[in-house]
């Protein structure tokens, strides 16, 4: 859980920070400066393998995670300022496809670039010799530095990129009239007034903190006897289909969203996994194994339409409003332990009442809490 904690965190700690940075140098540099700290914190994993330090790692973790903050803060707000505001979740929600892909996919590449490394470093440890342990540990340690040294070399080879191209320059500033702007600016000097910001700032919150306790308790739910009784290498398979079911969701609700109104799709997905996330719950063995996976495939809209209408008619706060909904994130970190808690108390099974009570919030921000307050006309004196 501190793994989590460390990258999550980092959303609470640098998402306000990162808003003013993209306010001040602009969307296009903001994403290079998050790629350049990411691929800093890639670096990091280098000496803290070489040192063997739990402590340096998790540093090493954070500042790739602060990385991150930086680049989602400037670029999700640039992605959804591209082009019509009618269309902007289903923009978001492509490009938030290609981030499932790689959740997709990575671990197959993680698993035979580190773990297949320390495996047979396992297989030859021979636990008579007296430094046989430290030689595996070493081992083990040394197979994370070349694929974080190749992570590092791609993030700064991108930001080299992105700093040479001539991106759109792209203003916060919506096309209301003249009236409804200066109202706006003078009355509204704060992200922080703007309602469905605040409560699509929740919706982050337990939509993240939903999905990343369904993916954490994924191996042990089906290590269950009433439900599979699988073995925690055969179950730590199955984990793809629940965050391949997101990046599918994803390319699927890129078109779909262009026709059916953003709120309502997301109330809808809610929906559906409360639904599965209760089969899953009252049921046992396959039922409920495909159920819980296929939360994942509902997942597939949540952020990037909970993010696009948070961001709707926020005009010149909307970096500030990308760093707040950013810090909500920290979610992540906080609602798995939270189920964790009740996992204890009542066990791994009933413990999933916790995320399906987030979808429910997040079916009221899709219908109700989602639509920004209309600004009232300023009456011409004359």
């Amino acid at each position: 859980m501190l793994i989590q904690f460390c990258f999550f965190g980092a959303y609470f700690v640098m998402s306000i920070p990162a808003g003013k940075l993209a306010r001040k140098m602009g969307y296009k540099y903001g994403i290079v400066v998050g790629l350049i700290v990411a691929g800093i914190g890639c670096l990091f994993f280098y000496p803290a393998a070489g040192l063997r330090s739990y402590s340096v790692f998790l540093f090493a973790l954070f500042t790739l995670a602060s990385g991150i903050t930086m680049l989602q803060v400037a670029a999700n707000p640039y992605v959804a300022l591209m082009g019509n505001p009618e269309t902007a979740s289903s923009r978001l929600t492509l490009t938030q496809a290609f981030n499932s892909a790689g959740t997709t996919i990575a671990p197959f590449f993680g698993s035979v670039l580190i773990l297949s490394v320390a495996a047979a470093a396992g297989s030859e440890f021979n636990p008579s010799g007296g430094s046989g342990m430290v030689a595996l540990q070493q081992s083990e340690a040394t197979a994370v530095q070349v694929p974080y040294l190749i992570l590092a070399a791609a993030f700064l080879f991108m930001a080299a990129i992105f700093a040479t191209l001539k991106l759109p320059q792209i203003g916060e500033e919506e096309p209301v009239s003249f009236e409804a702007s200066t109202r706006l600016s003078s009355e509204r000097t704060s992200a922080w007034s703007q309602r469905h910001l605040v409560l699509g700032a929740i919706g982050i919150f337990v939509y993240v903190g939903a999905e990343v306790s369904i993916g954490s308790f994924l191996v042990n739910f089906l290590g269950e006897s009433t439900i599979v009784g699988l073995a925690e290498p055969e179950a730590a398979k199955y984990i793809a289909y629940y965050w391949g079911g997101a990046m599918v969701g994803r390319f699927i609700g890129a078109v779909v969203m262009r026709y059916v109104k953003p709120g309502k799709l997301l109330a809808l997905n809610s929906a559906a996994a409360m639904c599965l996330i209760a089969t899953a719950i009252l049921s046992s063995g396959s039922l409920a194994m495909w159920a819980i996976l296929a939360v994942g495939l509902c997942n597939s809209i949540m952020f990037p339409t909970i993010f696009s209408l948070a961001i709707n008619k926020l005009g010149p706060h909307t970096s500030q409003g990308s760093g707040i909904l950013c810090l909500a994130i920290v979610g992540g970190a906080l609602i798995p332990l939270l189920q964790g808690v009740l996992a204890d108390m009542v066990g791994i099974q009933l413990a999933f009442v916790l995320p399906l009570i987030c979808y429910l919030y997040i079916a009221f921000y899709g219908l109700y809490g989602s639509h920004p307050a209309e600004l009232r006309q300023h009456q011409n004196p004359a």
